[in-house]
């Protein structure tokens, strides 16, 4: 195991600390956007839709267990206005058409 200055023995979490801040300093932001590609595309090729689907389930529930109402009523605010300055009216005249029609279709189902 590495040591450091005092001659102990460097712990996992310390040597990890150092080598992420030693390759932080010699990496720019393009190097961690290509190496997430890369990890991203080489895990899509390795798993099904059913591998996302668990990981964002448990995501989900994790993120729930963690934090309050007020952490998801922020996040939809957020969420909301960014779609609003990304969209116009006929989106949301869209959405709210197919929202109409998918209601009364489950009406109808009842």
């Amino acid at each position: 195991m590495a040591k450091n200055n005092d001659d102990k023995k460097m712990t996992v979490e310390e040597a990890g600390r150092k080598g992420g801040e030693a390759t932080s300093k010699n990496h720019d932001r393009e190097f961690y956007q290509e190496i997430g590609r890369k990890g991203g595309e080489a895990t899509s090729e390795n798993h099904d839709k059913e591998f996302y689907q668990e990981i964002g389930r448990k995501g989900g529930e994790a993120t729930s267990e963690n934090h309050d109402k007020e952490l998801y009523q922020e996040i939809g605010r957020k969420g909301g206005e960014a779609t609003s300055e990304n969209h116009d009216k006929e989106f949301y005249q869209e959405i709210g058409e197919k929202g109409g029609e998918a209601r009364s279709k489950q009406r109808n189902n009842d």
